[in-house]
């Protein structure tokens, strides 16, 4: 009896090990998925509803997942981000990939800033033609996309997935990718509804867009998401649904960046009301005034920004800038500087770091300026676009790596010492003050293009409002960056007392630079880990290798 039972046990864990074989076999079956591609924060893969190419025509999916809190952007971000941009020109075998984006969620910046993307997991689905059904499919993709949290930060990810011919069977990806095609919005009748009216009310400034809608399923809580070019921003508005639910009408206020009103123009409107979603696209019509009236002046001015409140954020964030790795450089710098402050005459000092600080504030004045001069020409302008060009990233690795073997005494340069660092003693003399004034003043410049490339938080939040307004507006975001970034030296410039009393420059400063410049190196580690990611592990060897020979 007692081996029977040992058979028939041992048959239930032979045919159990037998299930999971199989079942590993079919997760791991080619074209189930491609590899992980991990960063510390998101990952990101192709995955494919079918084992082969079958007929040709394919559904994929560009599958991602993030730490909790941190989000990517839907294909029209809002006030800040950047949207995952998949290029597939290196695949084999393909004639066309669409790309679908399935409904996003809006999230609330500081300031009544707005953007719309995706949290934890989230899949954008494919639809891939081969040119020929009868051979193996061979798609690659290079995905740039921001993750963010408080920073954003910029990747880059590099994927595979091979298909080969023949009979196409289902895989365990191809639920996933029915849940988002199923997101993805569809036409107004496909999702129950009736759009009855839609267009624009008032004239700009106080214009605002109104859509009514009416539903054969109850409305519960819709939301508007509006894509209407660069010369507009439309807030998220107010939805008033009726006690049935059978009607709805959001109406978003509008702000128009010159020219004329939204009446005429084109536009993408993609409505979300919990598990259902429909787009339209269409140029809204000019409503007669008064449509819109039930919708508050509270609501509208709770949608809208304060100037105020970003300015604020605006200053806290140049303050942070100051303690990222692309200011690292020239803040390390400036503490060689006041480190050698130590009995120098205090206007010296406030003169010096009086011409830092207003070469930082006058960068961003100038930068503000091009940023207005763009947004004029229908251009569009971004911060920290540097970030993404390889070329930029290379001049700063190298830069850092001069400063780095500078301070560590591999080699001396002692005429850009003069010129960066603050503590350079440069003659009090009256012919030689402009020259060092002048010094001061590049090196505040310079620490300007170090920081262009970085985001902190608070950064990105106020130069998109910035960005979205009018010229007052850019100068003034930009010069309370220029300030906030600048208040460590206009600190020293008020007090110069705290750093001439320092002790005077000595052999312990040698301590100081040492750790200085290995602060830098990790600096240039960090830089040249970024270029890997834009332009592959090769390319930042190369280049590090050139910072080693430097």
């Amino acid at each position: 009896m007692l081996s029977r039972m040992n058979v028939r046990f041992a048959k239930t864990r032979l045919a159990a090990a037998a299930f999971a074989a199989i079942s590993a076999a079919a997760t791991e079956a080619p074209g189930a998925a491609g590899d992980w591609d991990r960063t510390d924060v998101s990952q990101a893969r192709l995955v494919s509803a079918a084992s082969a190419v079958g007929d040709g025509e394919l559904r994929a999916g560009l599958h991602f997942q993030l730490d909790p809190g941190w989000k990517i952007y839907w294909r029209s971000p809002g006030d800040s981000g950047s949207p995952p941009v998949p290029d597939f020109a290196a695949s084999q075998n393909v004639a066309a990939v669409e790309v679908a984006w399935p409904a996003p969620r809006r999230f609330s910046e500081l300031a009544g800033l707005e953007t719309a993307g995706y949290t934890d997991e989230t899949l954008l689905p494919l639809r891939v033609a081969a040119a020929r059904a009868d051979e193996a499919v061979r798609l690659r993709a290079r995905v740039p996309y921001q993750a963010c949290e408080t920073i954003c930060i910029p990747f880059v990810a590099e994927l595979a997935l091979d298909l080969p011919p023949g009979a196409a069977e289902p895989t365990p990806w191809a639920r996933l990718i029915d849940r988002y095609e199923a997101r993805v919005p569809g036409a107004p009748e496909a999702a129950g509804v009736t759009v009855e009216s839609f267009g624009v009310v008032g004239a700009p400034p106080d214009e605002r867009l109104e859509i009514a809608l009416r539903s054969a399923l109850p409305f519960e809580a819709p939301e508007l998401f509006v894509e209407a070019g660069a010369r507009y921003r439309v807030a998220a508005g107010t939805a008033d649904v009726s006690r049935d639910g059978e009607t709805a009408r959001i109406v978003a206020p509008v702000e128009a960046r010159g020219g004329a009103g939204l009446a005429g123009e084109p536009v993408v409107v993609t409505v979300v009301d919990g598990d259902r979603a429909f787009e339209l696209a269409a140029a809204p019509e000019r409503l007669a005034p008064g449509s819109a009236s039930f919708v508050s002046d509270s609501a509208d001015d709770e949608s809208a920004p304060s100037l105020a409140a970003v300015l604020a954020a605006a200053l806290l964030g140049g303050l942070i800038l100051n303690l990222m790795p692309c200011v690292l450089p020239v803040l390390s710098l400036k503490l060689m500087g006041v480190i050698g402050q130590g009995g120098r005459a205090r206007a010296a000092v406030r003169r010096d770091f009086a011409a830092s600080a207003a070469g930082v504030v006058a960068s961003f004045l100038a930068l503000a300026a091009a940023a207005a001069i763009a947004g004029a020409a229908g251009a569009a302008a971004g911060w920290g676009i540097q970030f993404q060009q390889p070329a930029f990233l290379v001049f700063l690795a190298l830069v850092v790596s001069l400063f780095a073997g500078n301070l560590l005494g591999v080699f001396n340069i002692a005429a850009p010492a003069r010129l960066l660092a603050s503590g350079a003693a440069a003659p009090d003399r009256a012919e030689a003050r402009f020259g060092a004034t002048a010094g001061h003043f590049a090196s505040g410049a310079f620490a300007t293009l170090l920081a262009t490339p970085c985001s902190a938080p608070f950064v990105g939040t106020a130069v998109a409002f910035a960005l979205g307004r009018g010229a007052g507006e850019i100068f003034a975001v930009f010069a309370a960056l220029g300030l906030g970034m600048a208040a460590p030296w206009i600190a020293v410039a008020a007090f110069p007392g705290a750093a001439t009393r320092l002790p005077r420059p000595g052999r312990w400063m040698n301590w100081v630079k040492a750790a200085l410049g290995l602060a830098l190196v990790g600096t240039a580690a960090w830089l040249l880990s970024v270029l890997a990611a834009l332009s592959g592990v090769g390319a930042a060897l190369v280049v590090g290798a050139a910072c080693l020979a430097g």
